[in-house]
């Protein structure tokens, strides 16, 4: 009888440990030096502690990153802000052995490179290219290796800031909910350009009966995100400081409220950055860098309008990018100027975040993702 209470008891501790998850999290940087860590990941552990496990050198400036769905692969936006060059490029991670490994990296068909998304069947790379504005596509090889470009989009147009909008700068691509569209917000053009996305075609992005909405004019649309009810679409403005809110059906944006990230008394430098929701689709939390550099945070009412509740200091200058881990119980975000990343810990009631665990130093920190493998 001991013996089989043992056995059982040894084969709950060795489930426990083979179906163990960890999360981590994945900073990218301006690095502009190939000897300086240009990538490093952390665990993140449960009282909000960041300890790093490894780091990535010999790449420039890796400006966003994103995970692959099975966890095993990282691809990044590499190259950037460097004059007549722009990549993507792929890594392998690996947990156990607390890796990562660069694997190859292609052309990412326009200068200046600034987000990559990945296909829900880990088959499909797209990613936008701000300074002539355009977006491609490469396939993704079964061993993690970008593929060579499969498409490409360049687009001319701008708008009315005679400074910022002279021509078209597509600022991210985002998949919708079910990944049978493809969002691309026009920071230069003030449009959101929308293609539907056939994952089954050698060139799976296909021109749709509405190609784009236009957006208020110098509104500058950075970053997009849906709502886990997968019916409301928010897009973030970085020149006009401002989140547009739309009802989405099969491709299609309908704008239903247009609200300020910022304080109302704040009328000039502020720069909107990135967008997300928490987990539960209660809040959204938007970030502001210029004089804000603060995070602000909405409540989410039942069909998806905004209502500001306050603002969170991040604690440093610059907040680029941001990322909520999976739970919904921190948010993580980095600084560039004074290079910086901070751990926020989550209320899942009322939205507020408070500072956690212990801050980390990364020099031009630009990007953080996280997941839990």
């Amino acid at each position: 009888m001991k013996q089989n209470i043992l056995f059982l008891y040894f084969l709950f501790l060795f489930t426990l440990t083979a179906f163990a998850q960890n999360t981590y999290v994945f900073l990218g940087s301006y690095n502009r030096d190939v000897n300086a860590e240009s990538i490093q990941v952390f665990e993140l552990d449960a009282k909000g502690n960041l300890n790093k496990i490894t780091s990535v050198k010999n790449v420039i400036n890796p400006s966003y990153l994103t995970i692959a769905p099975n966890g095993k692969y990282v691809y990044a936006c590499t190259d950037t802000k460097t004059p007549n060059a722009g990549s993507v490029s792929s890594f392998e991670f690996n947990p156990e052995k607390k890796s990562l490994t660069f694997l190859n990296k292609q052309s990412s068909g326009g200068e200046n490179p600034v987000y990559v998304s990945v296909h829900k069947n880990g088959k499909w790379l797209v990613n936008a290219n701000y300074t002539e504005g355009s977006v491609s596509v490469h396939p993704i090889l079964e061993n993690g290796k970008i593929d060579s470009l499969a498409q490409n989009f360049q687009y001319s147009d701008g708008s009315v800031h005679k400074d910022r909008q002279t021509r078209s700068h597509v600022h991210s691509a985002v998949f919708s909910p079910n990944y049978d569209y493809l969002f691309l917000p026009d920071l230069g053009a003030d449009k959101i350009r929308c293609y539907a996305f056939d994952e089954n075609l050698k060139q799976p992005l296909v021109e749709t009966k509405f190609p784009f909405i236009k957006t208020d004019l110098e509104a500058g649309p950075r970053h997009f995100t849906f709502h886990p009810n997968q019916k409301i679409g928010y897009s973030i403005e970085e020149m006009a400081g401002q989140i547009s809110v739309y009802d989405y059906e099969n491709g299609v944006l309908t704008k239903i409220q247009r609200i300020p990230t910022h304080p109302e008394k704040t009328k000039e430098g502020f720069e909107s950055s990135d967008i997300h929701i928490s987990p539960d689709g209660k809040f959204l939390y938007a970030a502001n860098r210029g004089k804000e550099n603060n995070i602000a945070i909405f409540s989410i009412d039942e069909n998806g309008l905004l209502k500001n509740i306050g603002y969170q200091s991040t604690y440093g200058k610059h907040p680029r990018i941001f990322a909520l881990d999976e739970s919904g119980k921190f948010l993580v975000a980095t600084n560039v100027i004074s290079g910086n990343v901070i751990v926020f810990e989550r209320n899942e009631k009322t939205g507020m975040l408070q500072k956690t665990g212990r801050k980390i130093k990364m020099e031009n920190v630009s990007c953080v993702q996280i997941k839990r493998i």
